[in-house]
This record gives C-alpha cells, structure tokens and sequence, in this order.
C-alpha cells in the first residue's frame, strides 16, 4: 500500500515541488494551504493530489502515515497542533527531500543570497541538454521544463538550496539538509532580516553548508564576494573553482571568465582558464545573469558534461517565469514581470535593462513585500538601486510600518508612492507613452496588478 502523505502548506513553491516529487514517487498525497489558488493548485490537482483549503484538524483524518509540515507553519496552527497532540509522524520538507529523494544521488545545489532560481535552472536545463534527464526541484518554473519539480533519473538532481529556516522545530537553514556534491554559492549579502540577525549569523549558516561538500566535491563560487571568501576562510575540506577575480593578487585568472560581453549582457563569450569554450547568444540581460550562467557550466562540466556543449545549451536556455518575463506589449509599451525584492537585484535587472533599451523610458513598479522589505532594513539602499528608473512608483500598503515616501523624497522627483493597487494602475496607464518599459518588482501577486495594468493599457 502507498505511503499517505499529507503536506502542511502545500501551495508554496517548495512544499509544492515536495508535493510533486512525492506523487511521482508513487505516494498518495494531499495537503492543506490558507491559500489554495491557481497556478500552484493547478499544477498539483492535474497530478492527482487532494488540496484542502485551510488548516483544519478534520484533513489529517484518517491519519496519514506522514506529515510533511512547511516553514511557514508555527504553534497554535489547528493543523500542527492537532499532529502534535495526536502523535503522528512528522517531518520537514527539507529532511523528506533528503531521505526521500536525494539519497544515493548526486546532488547539485545552489545557495545565495540572489540568483539561485535562474542559476539552478540554468543547471538543469544544461543537463536535460546533455542528455542526463536530471530530476530538480526549484522555486520557480523554469520555462524549458514547465514545472517546478521532477524526480528524473539517477543519479543527477538539482536543488535550489535556500538559506531560511528549515521548520518552527529546526531553525538550521534548509540547504543544510541537502548534502551537495557540486555546490554553487552566487553571492552572499543580509537578507531574512526576519530569522537572521545579522551577516555574521547567515555567513555562519553557509559554512555549515560547506562542511557538508565531500573532498571529491567542488565548490563554485565569485572570486570577489567579501563575505563568501570569509565563509571558505573559516575552513573549506573540498576544491573551489571561482567565477570572477580570484583572490591572491593583481591580474589573477578566475578559473571561468567572459569577455566579449555586449553591453546588455545578449552574448559574451566563456572561457576556461586560457581556453575558449564558446559563445552565448540569449534573450536574458545583465551582468548577474553572465555571472549565473559561468557558474551553472563550471557545475555542469563536474557532473559530467562537456563545457562546450553546456555553453550550446544555455544559447536554448529560456529563463525563469517572473524573471524578466514579458507579460505582454501593448501599443508598443512592454511590461515585465520581476521578482526583484532586494536593492542588488533591484539596481542589476535594471543595469540590463537600460544596456538593452539605450534612453527609452523605465517604469518601475515595487511591492514591499518580502520579510525584510517591510522591516526597512534596507531602506538606505533602495533610492539608489533605482538609478535607472526614469519614474519610480511604490506601493504603500496600510500595514507596511514605515513610510515608502522616504525612499521617494530620494528621488529627485522620479517616485511616486500610492496607497492603492487600482490608483497605481490608472496613474502608469495614463502616464504610459510608446517605447516605454514598464517593471513590475515583487515576489508575490501584487493584488493582480499585471493583469489589471495590461487591460488599462488596452483600454487607453
């Protein structure tokens, strides 16, 4: 008979990725969310799993052989409370993953503080393209799977390998689970201001990853990011392999490089050491994606894979959904859909942006929304990563505590700051003239902005 598996907030992006991987591993499944809504509902119901709207006592009867609880999940929850008092058998997403799927396999992870969703499926888009048909779960959907999650064949899986907390009964970092044999680490700056006091505590974090990457192992990481060359300085068993400038001096040669780099970051050219792998000619933009797709073939190259037929592969590579996509263009206005919720992401998609459209007009849309948004840890830091914006609009939501127009007042007459998604939609639709730009920068659904702004401007 079928394990039962019932997940507590399933409809997140990873606990929806475990809810698939279980399915697919012949399981029955089910789970409950607060917010049970399409696309995520969707992609889970056409796979035969039962959602429940809501944490109520009475979706855990009969009891399920286990309980997959998510992070976001607390004390006083009725569903968590009940599997508590009952006795059943619980676990993390996290630790399912690990002893349920990737045991036995050769685990590719990418940890960092931006980049990990594109990057890891630039990874396993390079080995579909090799022929390896890896299994993956990211928190995102990558465009040329369709899905957020596979089990694949062995022994290849890739992992988006997050920094957050793992559940309310383990505060260790997700990616500590996970035991990696390839692991790349992007960048490291203060994030989660949430869980994590301070830069010291995640640097902490990323070294217990480190630890965990056997000796035969590789490490991928930027040659000059300050904080991840401390992590390798507290003690690093496995060999490192750098994107960008190495350390130790002048004019050292990163082991990975690009050059001949178009302004925009559409095609550059890979080197390995003195070598020259090959071209890449994409539709993606910026200097972080050019840093993303180095490390994703210096990973690629450790499992197995040619780097010149991983360079061939990323020439195919369609990125992320909600990563600069195009929503639609209208009257020759494009609008975008970003994720971007911390000022470096901000200011980079913006950086390429601008590379690729020259003096056109920009128009950047941000929601506040992530944890650490809200609290205003970087507030300092976000006039400035609109620098190329022509027109900065904020939404200020009733609860966000502190006032967005600090951040508008810094922008020498460029921001504007609305208490309300519909005034947003009918100020940038009136304001929206051809050739312009529009980004709209949050990591969640912004009160159905994208759609409702794409209308107006039909409407115009």
């Amino acid at each position: 008979m079928a394990l039962r598996v019932h997940i507590l907030g399933i409809c997140g992006t990873f606990m929806g990725g475990i809810a698939l991987l279980a399915r697919q591993m012949g399981y029955e499944v089910s789970g409950s969310d607060a917010n049970v809504y399409p696309p995520m509902s969707t992609q889970l119901q056409e796979q035969g799993i039962t959602l429940c709207d809501g944490y109520h006592a009475k979706h855990l009867e009969p009891a399920p052989d286990l309980v997959v609880i998510g992070n976001a999940m607390s004390r006083g929850n009725a569903a968590v409370e009940y599997t508590l008092e009952r006795g059943l058998a619980y676990i993390s997403g996290p630790q399912f993953l690990s002893d349920y799927v990737l045991r036995n396999r050769w685990v590719i992870a990418v940890a960092g503080t931006h980049g990990k969703t594109t990057t890891s499926s630039m990874v396993a888009w390079i080995l579909e393209y090799a022929g390896m048909k890896p299994g993956f779960l990211i928190g995102g959907v990558p465009k040329n799977f369709g899905l957020t999650a596979r089990l694949g064949n062995e022994p290849f899986f890739v992992v988006e390998a997050d920094e957050y907390d793992t559940a309310f009964f383990d505060k260790r970092s997700k990616f500590v689970h996970y035991r990696p044999r390839s692991l790349i680490m992007n960048n490291l700056e203060f994030d989660h201001a949430d869980i994590f006091p301070n830069l010291d505590a995640i640097k902490t974090q990323f070294h217990h990853l480190v630890r965990t990457v056997p000796g035969n192992g590789l490490i991928v990481m930027p040659g000059n990011d300050s904080a991840l060359l401390d992590v390798i300085k507290k003690g690093c068993w496995t060999p490192v392999e750098y994107t960008l400038e190495r350390p130790g001096g002048a004019g050292a040669v990163p082991h990975w490089r690009a050059e001949k780099i178009q302004p925009d970051g559409s095609s550059f050219t890979v080197y390995w050491g003195e070598q020259r792998v090959g071209d890449v000619r994409w539709e993606l933009t910026g200097d972080h994606n050019i840093h993303n797709a180095l490390a994703a073939v210096a990973a690629a190259r450790h499992a197995g894979v040619m780097a010149e037929q991983a360079v061939a592969a990323l020439s195919k590579f369609e990125n992320v959904k909600r990563r600069m996509e195009v929503r639609a263009v209208v009257n020759d206005i494009t609008v975008y859909d970003d994720f971007a919720h911390h000022p470096t992401a901000i200011a980079t998609t913006l950086a390429g942006l601008r590379n690729r459209v020259g003096k056109q007009r920009i128009i950047a849309i941000m929601e506040a929304r992530s944890n650490t948004m809200r609290m205003g840890v970087h507030r300092d830091e976000l006039a400035p990563a609109f620098a190329n914006a022509d027109v900065v609009v904020l939404f200020q939501p009733s609860d966000l505590p502190w006032s967005l127009q600090l951040i508008a007042d810094n922008l020498q007459g460029r921001g504007h700051v609305f208490q309300d998604v519909g005034a947003i939609v009918q100020h940038v639709a009136a304001a929206a003239k051809p050739h312009d730009h529009i980004v709209i920068m949050s990591n969640g659904g912004f009160g159905g902005i994208h759609s409702k702004l794409v209308e107006a401007l039909r409407n115009k």
